[in-house]
């Protein structure tokens, strides 16, 4: 349950092609988070991993950028991720708890099953090593 108080801000700076995710936070440091471009244009998704949930495993997808000025806000038990789409980006997020290395958990982002489009071509996407070795939405543990 959201508390509305949010304690943490991160930013990051990216290059187009840039896919960060899919991730999340678990058990007692799951996090809600409210997302923004400040510079740039990104693809921002978030996937529905909530167990019972009527929209388990269907994601949603919002071009957030500095002209449009959207913020999406993501509840706690989604994976999240986005995309770079312009040639660089500032990414701004709220979190409503405090990271926790320990509790991270996340999702490939080419996962078949959620099919996700990022408007990015295969030969431009650039995704750290980190992220690649992340799971399949199937076997995402839960926590």
């Amino acid at each position: 349950v959201h508390t509305g108080n949010f304690v943490q801000d991160n930013q990051s700076y990216s290059s187009y092609g840039v896919i960060r995710g899919l991730h999340a936070q678990t058990g007692a440091f799951a996090q809600a988070k409210l997302v923004r471009v400040t510079k740039g244009e990104v693809l921002d998704v978030a996937v529905d991993a909530r167990p019972g949930s009527p929209t388990y495993g269907k994601h949603i997808a919002v071009r957030l950028s500095a002209e449009n000025k959207l913020q999406l806000y993501i509840p706690r038990g989604f994976v999240h991720g986005f995309s770079v789409l312009s040639e660089t980006a500032e990414f701004f997020y709220k979190c409503d708890n405090f990271f926790n290395k320990a509790s991270e958990t996340g999702v490939i982002y080419n996962d078949a099953d959620l099919n996700i489009d990022w408007l990015i071509p295969a030969d431009k996407a650039s995704v750290s090593d980190k992220d690649l070795l992340l799971k399949p939405f199937a076997e995402l543990q839960h926590g």
